[in-house]
C-alpha cells in the first residue's frame, strides 16, 4: 500500500468509527426511550407515552405517538446519515484493504487459488446474498416471532462463517462476516426504516390515517439492528486479536462471540424495562468460555523439548519468512511500510519484538500473513524454543 493509500486508511478508519459511535448511540439512546416511556400524565390524543429528563443542565420532555401525530412540524429530523457514512466509509475501507489489496490480504492460495477478481466478485456477493436471505426471513412466518427468527438467523451468520474461513484469509473471513451484518443493518434503515416512515408522513400531509403496519415494520427491524449492534463492533476491531481471528475454530469463535453479544444487549434491554436477568449474562459467558475452551484444544501447541537453534539458523528463518514486510524498507507487493512498525531486519528488532513473534508465528500461526512462504511447524517450534531460551544474539 503507497503513503497516500496509508493515508486513505487511516481517514477512512476514523470517519467509519467517528459515523459508527454516532449510529451506535443513536440506537442505544431510542431503545433506551422506549423502555422508559410512561403513560401521559395528562392524556393526549395520541400519545402512547412520554418521558421527562434532565442532562446537561436542562430538562427535556419526550413524548411518543403511537404511529403519527395529527400533524407534522415544519423541522423533522431523520436519523439516517449516521448509518449511511459508517457504511459507506466500511464499504470503502473494505475496498481498499481487501479488494485492492486482495492478493495479500484477501486471497489465501492455501484454501482456494482464487484470482483477485474472483475474489472480489465472491465478496461482493456475501453481502447481496447476506441481504436476501435476511429479508426474506424477515418477510416469512419465521419473522413474526423474534426468538426463532433470531435462532436461524444466528445458524445462517454461523454458516457463513464458517464457508467464508474456507474461502478467504482469516481477517479477510471474519471482516466479510461483519461487512454482511453492517450491510444487513444498513439495508434495514435504507430500505425500511426510513422508506416506511416517509409513506407515514406522506399519509398524515394527505390527511389519511397512517398505516399501521408499517411503523411495525420499522420497528422489527430497528430492534433487529439493535441485537447485531455489539457482534459487528467486535468484528471491527478484530484485527487486534489474532487469537481469535486466526483461531483453529475461529468461525465458532465469531458464533460465541456473536451469543455473547446479544446476550448482553438483551440483559441492558431487559433491565431497562425494570427486569433485571443474570441468567441471561450466565448464558453468554458459557457460549464464551466453551468455545474459548473448544479453540484451545483444537490450537496447535508447539513442540516441547526442541533445543534452541543458533541465532544465525534464527537469522536465515526470519530474513526467509519475515523481512519482506517487516522492514525498514519493506519489498513486498503492497507493503508500504512495516506493519505495526515491527522492523525485523535488524537483530535489535528481532530481539526487541521477541515476544509479538511468539505469539503470532508461534503461538497463533497467524504470520506469516496466509503462510504464503510456506513456513513449516517444526521452523516455528525452533523460532518459539529461542525465543523460550531468552532471545540471545550470537547464541
Amino acid at each position: 500500500m503507497s503513503e497516500w493509500g496509508a493515508w486513505a486508511n487511516l481517514g477512512l478508519r476514523w470517519l467509519h468509527l467517528t459515523a459508527g459511535i454516532a449510529w451506535i448511540g443513536s440506537s442505544f439512546y431510542f431503545m433506551w426511550l422506549d423502555s422508559h416511556l410512561k403513560a401521559p400524565a395528562k392524556r393526549r390524543e395520541g400519545v402512547a407515552g412520554e418521558l421527562w429528563s434532565v442532562h446537561s443542565g436542562g430538562f427535556y420532555h419526550q413524548m411518543k405517538f403511537m404511529v403519527a401525530p395529527t400533524g407534522m412540524p415544519d423541522e423533522l429530523h431523520w436519523f439516517k446519515w449516521e448509518a449511511y457514512t459508517t457504511w459507506i466509509s466500511g464499504f470503502l475501507l473494505l475496498a481498499l484493504i481487501f479488494y485492492v489489496g486482495a492478493d495479500v490480504n484477501l486471497i489465501d492460495a492455501g484454501r482456494l487459488a482464487l484470482s483477485r477478481w474472483q475474489a472480489i466478485g465472491i465478496g461482493l456477493g456475501t453481502l447481496v446474498a447476506g441481504w436476501l436471505v435476511y429479508d426474506g426471513l424477515c418477510r416469512s412466518p419465521l419473522g413474526k416471532n423474534l426468538r426463532v427468527f433470531g435462532v436461524v438467523w444466528f445458524l445462517v451468520l454461523t454458516a457463513a462463517a464458517w464457508g467464508l474461513t474456507r474461502v478467504f484469509s482469516d481477517l479477510g473471513a471474519v471482516m466479510h462476516l461483519g461487512a454482511i451484518i453492517g450491510t444487513v443493518m444498513v439495508a434495514n434503515v435504507f430500505l425500511i426504516i426510513i422508506p416506511n416512515q416517509r409513506r407515514v408522513v406522506a399519509q398524515v400531509l394527505a390527511g389519511e390515517a397512517p398505516d399501521p403496519a408499517l411503523g411495525k415494520q420499522a420497528k422489527q427491524r430497528s430492534v433487529h439492528n439493535n441485537y447485531m449492534t455489539l457482534p459487528v463492533l467486535f468484528i471491527m476491531v478484530s484485527n487486534h486479536y489474532p487469537m481469535i481471528v486466526s483461531a483453529p475454530l475461529n468461525w465458532l469463535w465469531l458464533a460465541g462471540l456473536g451469543v455473547t453479544g446479544w446476550t448482553i444487549r438483551h440483559f441492558f434491554n431487559l433491565r431497562n424495562a425494570g427486569q433485571v436477568r443474570f441468567d441471561v449474562l450466565a448464558l453468554g459467558a458459557l457460549a464464551f468460555v466453551t468455545v474459548a475452551v473448544l479453540n484451545e484444544t483444537a490450537r496447535p501447541k508447539p513442540a516441547g523439548g526442541v533445543p534452541p537453534p543458533r541465532f544465525a539458523d534464527v537469522r536465515t528463518l526470519i530474513d526467509r519468512h519475515c523481512v519482506m514486510c517487516h522492514a525498514a524498507a519493506p519489498t513486498h507487493k503492497g507493503v508500504a511500510a512495516a506493519p505495526n512498525g515491527v522492523a525485523l531486519d535488524s537483530d535489535a528488532g528481532l530481539t526487541r519484538n521477541a515476544a509479538k513473534i511468539y505469539e503470532r508465528a508461534v503461538a497463533t500461526h497467524s504470520m506469516p500473513l496466509n503462510n504464503e512462504t510456506g513456513m513449516t511447524d517444526a521452523e516455528r517450534a525452533s523460532l518459539g524454543a529461542w525465543i523460550k531460551a531468552g532471545a540471545k544474539v550470537g547464541s
